[in-house]
């Protein structure tokens, strides 16, 4: 009989748990945004044990180099998005810089029409070694997966949670200008 009252409270706080989550999708249909060959390496998730580190300091990642995404609010002067291009055109688009635990991200989406074709990580925490293992797999991942779904619902890489939060929520403001 105890038993069967610890299982219930148990299954209780978890359905309660699980209903608290917030969604981390835009609201609305994600804009999905064609498909092009991909620039990172590696498939599924990448291996890596623990969690991001590092002091939070950025660098520039060369234009190949992944990314990851976080959406940061949007700022009063930011430039108004420019016209949408012909069909066919291709262009860059910057996302959000988004500050995670362990430092800023932020990713410039290129877009061939309203395809994807690239993705290249902008900023990334590497101010630690642990950062930059971390990151070093992690991006080509992400990147990879952001090509692959087209548009910011993709999941996130073990062991670089944060680095995957940042780097979906600014490729998700990217797409959101890319609309605009």
């Amino acid at each position: 009989m105890r038993r069967a009252v610890v299982t219930s409270a148990a299954t209780a706080a978890g359905v309660v748990l699980l209903l608290s989550l917030k969604p981390h999708e835009a609201a609305g249909p994600a804009p999905v945004i064609g498909s092009g060959p991909g620039t990172g390496a590696g498939q599924g998730t990448a291996a890596g044990s623990g969690t991001d580190s590092g002091t939070g300091s950025e660098v520039s990642a060369p234009s190949n180099a992944p990314a990851p995404s976080a959406s940061a609010p949007a700022s009063a002067s930011a430039p108004a998005p420019a016209p949408a291009p012909a069909a066919g055109a291709t262009r860059k688009v910057s996302g959000d810089t988004v500050n995670t635990r362990y430092g800023p991200v932020q990713v410039q989406v290129t877009l061939a029409g309203s395809r994807i074709t690239a993705v290249d990580v902008v900023k990334y925490p590497s101010a630690e070694r642990r950062d930059r293992e971390i990151n070093t797999s992690a991006l080509p991942v992400l990147n990879q997966e952001a090509i692959a779904a087209q548009s910011a619902r993709i999941d996130v890489v073990s062991g670089a949670t944060y680095t995957s939060d940042g780097y979906v929520r600014s490729l998700q403001s990217a797409l959101d200008r890319a609309k605009g």
